[in-house]
Order: C-alpha cells, then structure tokens, then sequence
C-alpha cells in the first residue's frame, strides 16, 4: 500500500485555505491518518533502506523530536502568523547532527511540489570553512563528485550563495563559484504523483542512493563517518 494517498494532499491543500486552529482541531484525526500516520509509516519501512546507504544515517518515527517535522510553525519571531506549516516535512540526519553540523536527507511534499534534498543547509562558519577547505585542497575530487553522473542524473546543486568569493579564499581559484556557497544542499524535484506509488519508498532509496557521492564527501570534509 501507498503511503501517501490524494488525501494526503487534500488535506495539505483544505489547510492552506483554512490555517487556523479551530478547522484543524476539527480535522485532526485526517491529520493524524494521511499526513503523520502516513509520515511514521514511510520513517519505518524507509529506515532499513537506509541502513543500506549509511549505517550512520537516523530514520527516527518518534512522533516527536525524530525525523518528521512538527506540523506547528514557530511564530516567535515570525511575521506570518499562521499557525500550520503547509507542507509534509521529513529529515533523516547524520547521527552525529546534534553535536556537530553533517549532512543528512531530505523529503518535502506539498500541493504541486515534492522535493528530495540532500547535504547541509546553513552550516555555521566553522563547518563552511571546512568544506570550502576540502574544496581548496583536492578541487580534482570536489569536481568528480560534483559532476557524477548518477549524481547530477538527479540532483543538482543548489542553496544560497555570495556574490564575492568569500574572505580568506582567492577570488581566481578556478572553483570560486562554489567557494561562494553558503549552503552545500543538492535538490531533486519530483511530481506529486511519484508519492502516492506503492513503491515510492524504494524509489526514494534509490534517489538516496544517487546521492551518497556527495553525502560521502561532505562527510569527509568534516571528518564524521559515512
């Protein structure tokens, strides 16, 4: 069976027009059977698959603090005052994410968007100092695995970035425009479609597993185990 259903999306798609408490204390229990019921479901079965491409990698189906996103916005310090998230958030980290900045998986699915990811997004300094280090010392590598073809068949590099090579860094170095990266994320884009297939959850492993050339890389640069 499918995981994710049209009712997953219905529901996403009956939120964004009616994000407020009181409609979706009234549609709790959709919430709860085609989005985070069907979330923990895909943590589960996805979480062998993964100990195939990185025994390091965490599929955690706790229902709170493990790899789904909470569906409540943070609204400290938010002007949108909604207070639902719109879309199906799924992480699976490094074990290592919670003492040190490391790479990890990403799903995505909302209305008219699905989006795998792959890579760290927003590393504090001193991660991004390493990674643009590993850049510097073997630029010959970064570029075998930036253009794998089974990697670039699915993901291409994205994130933001400066407009001028960063401190420190030589504005010439012929691998300046990725020394420019303020995050080292990689994006596949998928039709909403693919997610509600029976095996959605073995395609997903195996765009993954298009990803470890990356994924491995990045671990390498900081030095955390793949």
């Amino acid at each position: 069976m499918a995981h994710f259903t049209d009712a997953t999306f219905e529901f996403l798609r009956d939120l964004a027009r009616n994000n407020n408490r009181e409609w979706f204390d009234a549609n709790r229990e959709r919430y709860e059977a085609h989005v985070k019921g069907a979330a923990l479901r895909f943590i589960v079965d996805f979480a062998p698959r993964l100990t195939r491409i990185s025994p390091h990698l965490r599929a955690d189906p706790r229902p709170l603090g493990g790899s789904l996103f909470r569906i409540y916005r943070d609204m400290r310090f938010a002007r949108d005052r909604r207070p639902y998230k719109t879309h199906l958030g799924i992480r699976f980290p490094h074990e290592q994410a919670k003492d040190v900045h490391a790479p990890g998986f990403y799903l995505h699915i909302a209305p008219g968007e699905v989006y795998v990811g792959c890579g760290i997004w927003h590393p504090d300094s001193d991660t991004l100092r390493r990674i643009r280090d590993a850049i510097v010392e073997d630029p010959d590598r970064w570029v075998a695995v930036r253009d794998d073809t089974g990697f670039r068949d699915w993901f291409g590099l994205d994130g933001d970035r400066l407009k001028r090579a960063p401190r420190g860094y030589d504005p010439g170095h012929p691998m300046v425009e990725d020394l420019k990266r303020k995050d080292f994320t990689a994006g596949a884009q998928l039709v909403p479609a693919a997610v509600t297939r029976a095996d959605f959850v073995d395609a997903y492993a195996e765009i993954c597993t298009a990803g470890t050339p990356f994924m491995r890389w990045l671990c390498d640069a900081l030095n955390v185990p793949f």
